[in-house]
Parts: C-alpha cells; structure tokens; sequence
C-alpha cells in the first residue's frame, strides 16, 4: 500500500515539478544550454549513425533482391580485402584460374538455370574527346540483367557470334552516354574503352546497387572475349562465375552440384581441398554487417562519451541548482515537504534537461541521417524504435547524474538551509 500511494503522489505531483523545472531551467539559461547540447551531441551523433547503417542496410538488402537470393558465385579465392595479383601467397598462386569451360559446364548442369563467366577492369570511357571518369568496364553476356536487374533503355543485347567472336561492341551506361553524348543518339557511335575502339550497340539503366559506390559504376558492358582479349584481367579478385539454381532447387543443393562439378574436371581427390571458393548473397551480407558492426560500435562509443559528458554537465549544473537553491529547500522543509519530495524535484528537473536534450537530438539526428542518405543516395526509413531507446536513455541519464544532486539538497538540515545567503 506504501509503494502505491507514492506512486500515486509521485504522478500528482509530477506536472507541478516539471513546471518548477522548466522554471529553474529558464532562470540559468547559459548553463542549462550548454549541458543540453552535449546530450544533443550525442543522441544526434546515435540517431545519425543509425540511419545510415539501416539505408545502408537496406539498399543491400534490395540488392540482393534483384538478383535473387539464391544467386552464388564462384571466384578464385573469396577474400574481404582484395588480394596483390602481383604479390600472390603461395596457397592462392597455386590454385587454377577460372575457364569458360567451367562456366559451360555448370550452366550445363540440371540444377542450375544461369552461369556464365564475368570479369571487371577499371578504365575510362571516350568519344570524341570527351572522357569519363576512371570506372568498371564490365565482360559479361546476356545474362546480366538476371544477376544486376536493370533494363536496355534503347539498342540490343549481344548476338551470340558476338559473344564468341569477342566482337568490338559494347553497351554503355545511359549516365555515360549522356556525358559523352548529350542529345545525340550513342547507337553504333564509335567510343574508346581504355584507348580501345568498340561500337556503341545499347545503353543500359542499371538498377541501384549499393556495391558499385560512386565513381566505380560499370560504365560499359563488353562481351567477356572481349575483355579477356583485350584488357589485362585480374583473375584472382576480377574474374567470377554467377550462378543461379533453376527454380524449386536449393542453395545447398546448387552449391553441391557445382562443386563436384568442378573438382571432377579439376580431378581434384577426395581428400583434396577446393581450389576454389562458392560465394553466397548471405555470406556477403554477413561480411558487410561485420564491417558496418564495427564502424557502429566506434560511433556508439564516441556519442557514449558525448553522453557521459552531458551527464557529467547534468550533475555539475544541479549541484550549482542545489546552491543557489539552499534558502527555498529550507522553506519547503519547514512548510513540510519530505526528504523524499525534495528528491523528486530535482530529479525531475535533471531528467527534464536531458530529457529536452534527448528531443533535440533525435531531430537534428535524423535531420542529419536524411541528409548523409540523400547525398548517398540511399533511401532510409528513420529507426523509430531507437528514437524512443535514445529520448529515454537520455532521461536515464538525467535519473542517474541526477541522484548524488537530488540527495544532497534531500538531505539537508533545514535550519542551516534557512540560514544561508
């Protein structure tokens, strides 16, 4: 009955205090202002974060879900940081590089509806002396669309003798062709793709794809004879093969298909390791999220920091409060108020400070997320859960820096408070 009828007084009293807050808050100004700015710092610099990584997030999400989610890829070797083609370890230098062969043979199996070999190198584009910034000339076939989604906005795909011949064609981004082209038409324009002469046979939109980030965009598309002929490829980072499963079979039964593919015409033994890598969309995801998990657990420990500053400037600004304030505690203790009444004042004027901060920063936090996203091009829905974990871990500051504050000016001895100046 005791804890519910201060329950109950702590509620009817609470509009009162938080006026009284308000109050103490607009006769300090200067200081108050300045301890809710390091608690807007940091659940600005929180909520910012966190809408970048959800954008992120989810564009690679999308990503994945224009390609499929049990599209794979084998590669060479499948590490997180690119390895030096010229500086191979021995393990790697001894592994075979991808062949066409290998590609026919896994489209070829009953599991599998796609595979094809593809390959990137890292050149410009140029026409009539207008040239791109350095970005990916893509060696791929028709069978882009399946794995990168996008669409032909004008022109044709390759013929198949294109493609086994290697011909000189290509088809070019439509943000390329409207640098190097303006209004006039690309179609069978002759363009240079690293001082090599192809023809322009199409011009492709390509859908949002959060790993081409600015200035590596595929700028071109040529067949992969072409690139393998005429361009210097990097086998071991570059060079891939993408799979994806006929409808109805799963990711691990693909997976196994290809695999024993491949060691068959390796003649790889039983007791023999893989001298090649199957990479899978969720290993990808899973490779970003620990890189994005530690760039966010550092900014969660720098707005900590910012946090505990604040809350720092909480308890320094109350114990000022509890001072200035010694003669009106006296009065109330002598009018009656309980230790527990004074308590309750000044822990709600802490919680109210932080509490403002908290709002303050989740605007301008989002404000700042929206604009960091916009720039990126990244669609993200504000994190409407963590709004609500970062107004109230704001408030508990304000409770926890609050309490040594609240429970000095609790504890003091009314006469000496009425006789202080």
């Amino acid at each position: 009955m005791g804890l519910i009828r201060a329950t109950i007084r702590f509620f009817s009293d609470f509009g009162e205090n938080v006026s009284a807050a308000l109050e103490s808050l607009r006769a300090a100004k200067g200081r108050s202002a300045l301890t809710i700015l390091g608690v807007v710092i940091g659940v600005a610099t929180v909520m910012a974060m966190a809408s970048i990584v959800a954008g992120i997030r989810d564009q690679i999400v999308s990503t994945f879900e224009i390609a499929g989610p049990t599209t794979f890829y084998v590669m060479k070797v499948w590490s997180q940081t690119p390895i030096n083609p010229n500086d191979l370890p021995k393990w790697v230098r001894i592994r075979p590089n991808l062949t066409t062969t290998e590609a026919e043979r896994i489209a070829s199996l009953p599991e599998i509806a796609y595979a094809g070999i593809w390959a990137q190198t890292f050149s410009r584009v140029e026409f009539d002396g207008i040239r791109t910034q350095p970005g990916l000339i893509s060696g791929a076939d028709n069978g882009y669309t399946e794995i990168y989604g996008g669409e032909l906005t004008s022109g044709r795909w390759f013929t198949r003798a294109e493609l086994d011949r290697g011909s000189a064609v290509t088809i070019i981004d439509v943000n390329v062709a409207q640098k190097l082209f303006g209004s006039i038409n690309p179609i069978d324009k002759l363009v240079h793709l690293g001082g090599r002469p192809a023809h322009v046979i199409g011009v492709y939109q390509a859908a949002s794809n959060i790993f081409q980030p600015p200035g590596q965009e595929v700028q071109a598309i040529v067949p992969f004879r072409t690139l393998d002929h005429q361009f210097v490829i990097d086998k071991t980072n570059a060079l891939f093969i993408p799979v994806k499963p006929r409808p109805g079979v799963t990711v691990a039964d693909a997976e196994n298909a290809v695999t024993i593919a491949l060691r068959e015409g390796r003649r790889l033994h039983p007791a023999d390791h893989n001298t090649f890598d199957l990479i899978t969309q969720d290993q990808i995801l899973d490779t970003f999220n620990k890189l994005t998990g530690v760039f966010f657990l550092v900014m969660m420990v720098l707005s900590a920091v910012a946090l505990l500053v604040g809350g720092i400037g909480v308890m320094a600004v109350m114990m000022i409060s509890v001072t200035d304030r010694t003669r009106e505690i006296g009065i109330r203790k002598a009018v009656g108020a309980a230790r527990r009444d004074i308590m309750q004042q000044f822990l709600i004027e802490a919680m109210t400070l932080t509490g403002i901060g908290g709002v303050f920063g989740v605007i301008v936090g989002l404000a700042m997320g929206k604009l960091a996203t916009a720039a990126m091009s990244v669609h993200a829905d504000p994190p409407w859960m963590l709004t609500m974990i970062a107004v109230a871990s704001s408030v508990g500051i304000g409770l926890f820096f609050g309490l040594v504050p609240a429970r000095r000016a609790a504890l003091m001895d009314p006469i000496d408070a009425l006789r202080h100046e």
